[in-house]
């Protein structure tokens, strides 16, 4: 049989299949029944920059009531305090490094360097094997230029890379105007790879109670065509590691991310809709599809077909768009 093992942020996976962070990865039952399924790694639910904040806000004003600020005390009210979100999640950590052999991967969603970013030692030393930071930062702001915005990302990993010496991955959106060069300016810090790309929460408008509304949740299979084409463009560009995230529901699309340049892919919609078992299905597709192509490992086959290795690199950029828009034929009913 084809050997599926991969490497991924220098973690030895079993194959390319992650769970991604999402409610399967939050619970420790959760976390055992994923790798009984076959993934090779699960990311855990992000705990929120306003969750950390807000319970030590919380333990702050506690200690100030008491009159006294120490370090101890403030060990004591968290390790009394039963509804404490941070401390559930190192526990999470613990009991899955505990009873999984799979590495854990802790996810931070974040959008300010200020004040959560003494947690990630805690994570550390709870047992992570690694970090991701999903930096999930939409450009509205119409007081806030690109280059502020940009600077955010660059103080969030700097900052954190100055607590911790686990690999730190960084998971972020397509919203940028400098794209390509972002994303290597990124790569190019200590961090061990990048997670391409997040997926934004979706408004939408219930026409009958005109209110706001959450648009679909889970991703399309069709999205994954733009992690498709910025894996490709950046394989063979950066040093660190790259992980497809967003509309990979197959093992056909798993494939195409590999042959693109990834890692490892997340997955976390499919398993939803299709349960535990769609796992398997795609470790089998990827294994039956090595076997036909005479493949035996992942890198025989990893960014083979990545823009840098292609004979036509204008085939990711504007001449393919021109060649299939101009060809187009409209629909004659």
């Amino acid at each position: 049989m084809p050997n599926l093992s991969t490497t991924y942020l220098g973690l030895n996976l079993k194959n390319p299949i992650i769970a991604g962070s999402s409610g399967l990865t939050d619970s420790l039952a959760g976390i055992i029944n994923l790798e009984k399924a076959g993934v090779a790694a699960v990311v855990l639910k992000s705990i929120f920059e306003e969750e950390i904040v807000a319970e030590m806000d919380s333990s702050l004003k506690k200690m100030a009531s008491e009159r006294f600020i120490y370090p101890e005390s403030l060990e004591f009210y968290e390790n009394n305090d039963e509804e404490n979100i941070c401390l559930k999640y190192l526990d999470l950590i613990r009991s899955a490094k505990s009873n999984v052999k799979i590495p854990i991967i802790a996810s931070i969603n974040c959008v300010t360097a200020d004040y959560w970013t003494y947690f990630p030692k805690q994570i550390e030393l709870a047992g992570a094997d690694a970090l991701e930071l999903n930096i999930f930062i939409l450009p509205s702001d119409f007081n806030r230029d690109r280059s502020a915005t940009e600077k955010v990302y660059f103080d969030i990993i700097k900052k954190v890379l100055e607590q911790i010496n686990i690999p730190v991955s960084v998971k972020l959106s397509s919203y940028f105007s400098d794209l390509a060069l972002t994303l290597q300016k990124i790569a190019q810090t200590p961090i061990a790879g990048l997670v391409l790309f997040n997926k934004f929460y979706n408004p939408d408008f219930d026409l009958d109670k005109l209110e706001v509304t959450s648009g679909k949740i889970f991703s399309s299979p069709d999205d994954y065509y733009i992690p498709l084409r910025w894996i490709s463009i950046l394989s063979g560009r950066v040093s660190c590691s790259l992980a497809a995230s967003t509309g990979i529901h197959d093992g056909e699309a798993a494939i195409k991310q590999i042959l693109a340049g990834a890692n490892a892919v997340q997955i976390t919609s499919t398993i939803y809709q299709n349960g535990l078992g769609q796992v398997q299905q795609i470790l089998e597709y990827i294994q039956s599809w090595m076997n036909s192509k005479g493949f035996e490992n992942i890198e025989d086959f990893r960014a083979k077909m990545s823009q840098k290795a292609s004979d036509n690199p204008a085939a990711y950029e504007r001449v393919q768009f021109m060649k299939y828009f101009r060809g187009h034929k409209p629909f004659e009913g």
